[in-house]
């Protein structure tokens, strides 16, 4: 594993990859893959960046086989239909990547089903889709979910008593909260895998440090955070490099699952991909078991029943 990159990359001719994002890190994992050879299906809420996506990357591979799609991940019906409309028009898929996410909006802000935005988007989003899609997964050749965390998850904690951020909104805290849960739910996803044998590895991976527009997105540019995203652009390196971790996870053959990989130095904030460390709180299996199960109740679709029906699932 020892510096590996995207020269590295198994080809990906035949593969099909759903990745959620339409810039940074989504982008730069979508060009890999699509340069490998693979069918890429950019999702995300907005026409015009996926539009732009998709541009860049047949601007550098013209032949690339890669689209756009609309899916709001704020949304449970917009998640539902996005999954319908995929499973009408094939019958399998190989490869999610659960990759966008929200950062530390300063004032607390809702998903239109009324939850936390970052708890909904970055994690209750994604568990989901991932649910809605596990039949086409099921019949994908060696199929892979990988997650994105990141190394606030050391810093997360799970509230049960106030999931949503409702009694005081902490940006970092809520953040942290649902990088954790996906930490967790990457982990649970495959102990589930193995028990009801569904045939599909999840591995979670985080970027590091990196150098994309997130932290000007939510918080804004002239937020504390994005002043430091802007004026000590130096200490975070590329996007292209933080999504080496997702790529490996994605794609290597060595890539263990239930595994979890980021950057190999400076405390996992920079460099090639490694294992990375598991806190404490998300090898909490209790805690992954009662979150799987209030994901369920909120998200309103349960991952047993799904799991024994076909690709035509109506949920």
């Amino acid at each position: 594993m020892a510096h590996w990159t995207t020269a590295d990359m198994p080809r990906q001719h035949g593969r099909s990859a759903v990745i959620t994002g339409t810039g940074g890190l989504g982008l730069e994992d979508a060009l890999e893959l699509a340069r490998a050879g693979g069918e890429v299906i950019i999702a995300g809420r907005n026409p015009q960046k996926g539009a732009d996506a998709v541009a860049k990357i047949r601007a550098q591979v013209p032949a690339a086989n890669v689209r756009f799609e609309v899916l709001d991940l704020a949304s449970l019906a917009s998640v539902a239909d996005f999954a319908a409309r995929l499973r009408s028009q094939r019958d399998s898929l190989d490869l999610l990547v659960n990759n966008a996410a929200v950062m530390v909006p300063p004032t607390r802000q809702e998903t239109s089903d009324g939850l936390e935005l970052q708890f909904g988007t970055n994690y209750l989003g994604h568990f989901a889709l991932t649910a809605h899609l596990l039949p086409l997964l099921r019949k994908g050749q060696q199929p892979r979910v990988i997650t994105l965390s990141s190394v606030a998850s050391r810093d997360g904690k799970l509230a049960f008593d106030d999931l949503q951020e409702t009694t005081r909104y902490v940006p970092m805290r809520a953040y942290s909260q649902s990088k954790l849960a996906c930490l967790m739910f990457a982990l649970e996803l495959q102990r589930r895998s193995d028990a009801g044998r569904w045939g599909i590895t999840s591995i979670a991976a985080h970027p590091g440090i990196s150098r994309t527009d997130l932290l000007h997105n939510a918080p804004g540019r002239w937020s504390l955070v994005g002043v430091v995203r802007s004026l000590l652009w130096f200490l975070f390196q590329p996007a292209s490099q933080g999504a080496l971790p997702t790529l490996f996870a994605a794609t290597s053959p060595d890539a263990a699952p239930g595994a979890y990989y980021g950057p190999h130095k400076l405390r996992e904030m920079r460099g090639y991909p490694a294992p990375a460390a598991i806190p404490p709180q998300a090898q909490d299996r209790a805690a992954a078991e009662r979150l799987w199960r209030v994901s369920e109740q909120l998200s309103g679709i349960t991952f047993a029943d799904v799991a024994r029906l076909g690709p035509t699932l109506t949920v």
